[in-house]
């Protein structure tokens, strides 16, 4: 049924397909074509031509059912589709063949509401769904199965919802339960602890400092909870603003201040005007799927950037803003934005030299410290000396990796510790090197929390790890490889990075004589994600340190203390797809709290009690 010329992906390349004969099979050439489409970037990817789209070749989009045919089905969402498929009529055989069918299709799409996946499009692609919301869909699927007697693990099923579809799907877990089934779920979210029959609290602390059983039992006991960190942080839940006020907004109506966007209409967005106060905290709320990521990512972000490409001369350059001024009419106030970062869970590194510590630039300060230390400068070592990417400090068999990768036949690619340096990285001269007794290699598997406090007389050093550590990622080792890290370590590995060079910036204007620094906008989508409710402080005092150095900082989450933390916000909806895409309501924590048709104020007001 698939389209022959895109071969059921809905899109071409620039570069043509496979060739069959070059391959054993075409069993192999396809598996080729997934690993090239899967690298390819989004820029060289082009709506197929011969099917619109659609993935299905000209047969397959001639069935009707009705007013439909499929591919028009798969353009709905999910809550659509159920409408849609609610509303077919048949009468005499062809309604004996469909009573059953569109049971099945009514319940698995019901399923689908149930776990807050309702602003799905059926034809989304499986590789651009976040982790939470793979996960929620093979939750739907086993719903329909009615199994007894199943166990089954969840791994933070809440991330990416909403309070309210939180509520939803913590009912949905019930049922699961009450089926006679078992589930075990790891998770932060304290409405999902409270909710749970058994709780098991590990601890106390994170990596070497974890590991044990700190509390077991009912989260409504107060027996033992004493230990439990997870427990202090829902029975004492933080009162906010935590610094005691909010920041002053500007005037609404002054021309100074505030980031204006006028008829923003990317996606589902109903070509709203909004405005971003300058030097603020700004906290995006909504429904899952009512248009947060279309304002920041898809309106926002490109709105910005084409007037900081916009040349000394006054002519705008074609590129950026004839691109994207579609999706909005016009923007005003970014004179005092210099850059625009958006802070991302894309991967930081793809390989294994890539590490926290590489990333955000730690290492090389350490670098720097073993090659002063005596006996580095009497065997005549530099900093490059204690680099695990360049020759002479590192091991030659392994090439600095640690790991050896062995290549096999009919099973998948392994690693195995190198036999000359056993994962060290380094050769034996370099090991001979210590400071405060630790080899480079021993400093690189400390934990950053560990090695917050080993180079404490360091401020280069000890400033970054600190901001690390109060970011809840305390317990990484400085030598880890990137590509183990979360979409959530990673991004708040990126806003650490952004914050140094963020204070290296002002520390430099200060020293020409600049009044200020560069002023940046920080687009932050859920940083929460992965969080401990005690981690969660942390954060925002990270987030309050960005917007005292002078920057912007918009921050997409569905954390409610997050939420209670804004100086300003937004809120879009009131649903999801087509359903959202209004501002619903917009100001300070307390003024959209006392909202009406606010799906958050309900939320928001039993926070900020």
């Amino acid at each position: 049924g698939w389209c022959d010329a895109c071969r059921g992906y809905g899109y071409v390349a620039a570069r043509s397909g496979p060739e069959f004969h070059h391959y054993d099979s075409i069993a192999a050439a396809e598996l080729e074509e997934e690993r090239r489409r899967s690298r390819m970037d989004e820029s060289a990817k082009q709506t197929c031509p011969a099917c619109g789209g659609a993935r299905l070749n000209p047969v397959a989009r001639s069935v009707w059912i009705e007013e439909s045919t499929i591919d028009s089905l798969g353009l709905l969402s999910v809550a659509d589709a159920r409408v849609a498929v609610a509303g077919f009529e048949f009468e005499g055989v062809r309604r004996v063949i469909a009573r059953d069918i569109l049971t099945e299709i009514e319940q698995r799409l019901r399923f689908l509401e149930e776990v807050g996946l309702g602003y799905l499009g059926l034809d989304r692609s499986a590789t651009t769904l976040s982790g939470g919301e793979s996960q929620r869909i093979r939750l739907a699927a086993q719903l329909g199965s009615n199994l007894r007697g199943v166990l089954y693990v969840l791994d933070e099923p809440t991330i990416g919802l909403h309070p309210r579809d939180n509520d939803n799907l913590l009912s949905t877990l019930g049922a699961l339960r009450d089926q006679g089934n078992s589930l075990v779920v790891v998770e932060h979210d304290d409405a999902t602890i409270k909710r749970a029959d058994h709780l098991i609290d590990l601890g106390p602390g994170a990596g070497k400092e974890g590991g044990e059983v700190v509390f077991a039992g009912s989260p409504k006991t107060k027996r033992g909870a004493a230990r439990s960190i997870t427990l202090q942080a829902i029975g004492e839940p933080l009162t906010h603003p935590l610094a005691g006020d909010r920041r002053k907004l500007p005037a609404i109506t002054a021309k100074e201040g505030w980031i204006r966007i006028k008829g923003a209409s990317a996606n589902n967005l109903k070509k709203i005007d909004l405005a971003v106060p300058l030097g603020r905290l700004t906290v995006l709320t909504g429904i899952s799927g009512s248009g947060k990521s279309s304002f920041m990512r898809g309106v926002l972000k490109p709105a910005v950037e084409s007037k900081l490409k916009k040349p000394p001369g006054g002519r705008k350059r074609k590129s950026a803003l004839s691109a994207k001024s579609a999706v909005f009419k016009s923007v005003t106030g970014t004179a005092p934005i210099a850059a625009v970062y958006e802070v991302d869970q894309s991967p930081i590194g793809k390989t294994s030299r890539s590490t926290p510590a590489t990333y955000v630039k730690v290492f090389d300060e350490i670098r720097k410290l073993f090659a002063n230390i005596p006996e580095a400068r009497m065997r005549g070592f530099d900093a490059s000396r204690f680099s695990f990417n360049t020759e002479g400090g590192r091991c030659e068999t392994c090439g600095g990796n640690g790991r050896i990768k062995l290549e096999m036949n009919f099973l998948p690619t392994t690693w195995v510790d190198c036999d000359d340096c056993h994962g060290a990285r380094y050769n034996d001269a370099t090991l001979e090197v210590r400071y405060n007794g630790k080899t480079i290699a021993e400093v690189m598997d400390m934990s950053i929390a560990e090695a917050t406090e080993f180079f404490d007389a360091h401020p280069r050093i000890n400033t970054t790890l600190r901001l690390l550590r109060d970011t809840g990622l305390g317990y990484l080792s400085l030598g880890q490889p990137s590509p183990t890290l979360s979409g959530g370590e990673a991004q708040r590995i990126k806003l650490v990075a952004e914050i140094r060079k963020g204070q290296t910036r002002a520390r430099n204007a200060r020293m020409k004589g600049a009044a200020d620094g560069a002023s940046n906008l920080y687009l932050i989508e859920e940083p929460t994600i992965g969080l401990h409710l005690a981690d969660v402080r942390n954060l925002i005092g990270v987030l309050h340190a960005l917007v005292e150095e002078g920057h912007t900082v918009v921050v997409i989450e569905h954390n409610t203390d997050v939420m209670a933390e804004a100086d300003y916000v937004v809120d879009i909806g009131p649903e999801a797809g087509d359903e959202g895409g209004k501002v619903v309501a917009k100001g300070t924590p307390e003024q959209v709290a006392k909202s009406k048709e606010s799906r958050t104020a309900p939320f928001l007001r039993e926070v900020l009690k």
